[in-house]
């Protein structure tokens, strides 16, 4: 595979660990991926973030997506905490939607309490993502705030649709230990990078 074995491998885990799922084209991966992560780290007390770095978006335009190596390779260099691991795990299970990741690793990693993550923004869109109401069933949700998405995230469809199931912020240490459908929007420091600025920048 051109993006590599190590690439294509599930990070290691012991069983019990609290492991955060970053999925994502990081398209490139920025500061504002790590700002995410440490945050989401501190205040979810997890032990571990994945960055699953997707092979496209079914939902954006591919056209300026960088090869997955180079996107791999970079978000590496960005990760810059031993508890951040990189994997391009998706594209060597052939997964093209989130919800095909989850059921996948579901599947092989029974033993680990896995989080999903995603920005604000996404979940603007969460109610187009392909089966979002099972992946709400599948594993508690994170999501954390970006510029711009404060009030149309948690007022978008999608989560009007599991409003009821919405945990509060003082309890985002218990997040990871809930049974699903359990989701928190994290408030706190923004970053306003996105790769689509980078890109155009470049």
């Amino acid at each position: 595979m051109t993006h590599g074995l190590d690439a294509a491998r599930l990070p290691p885990a012991a069983p019990g660990l609290r492991i955060g799922l970053y999925g994502g084209s990081f398209n490139p991966a920025h500061a504002g991926h790590f700002h995410v992560s440490r945050l989401a780290l501190k205040r979810l007390r997890l032990d571990r973030i994945w960055w699953l770095v997707t092979p496209g978006n079914p939902l954006k335009d591919h056209r300026e997506l960088a090869p997955l190596s180079e996107r791999i390779a970079t978000a590496r260099g960005v990760a810059r905490d031993p508890r951040i691991a990189v994997t391009g795990i998706e594209a060597a299970i052939g997964a093209r939607y989130t919800i095909e990741t989850l059921r996948w690793l579901r599947r092989h990693r029974p033993s680990l309490r896995f989080v999903w993550m995603m920005g604000a923004d996404s979940l603007v869109s969460f109610h187009r993502w392909e089966r979002f109401r099972e992946i709400a069933s599948l594993m508690p949700i994170a999501v954390i705030d970006r510029p711009g998405s404060t009030l149309s995230g948690p007022n978008a469809p999608g989560a009007r649709a599991l409003a009821r199931w919405r945990i509060d912020e003082p309890d985002a240490s218990r997040l990871a230990s809930l049974q699903p459908p359990a989701w928190i929007f994290l408030h706190g420091p923004r970053s306003s990078l996105s790769s689509t600025a980078l890109r155009n920048r470049v």
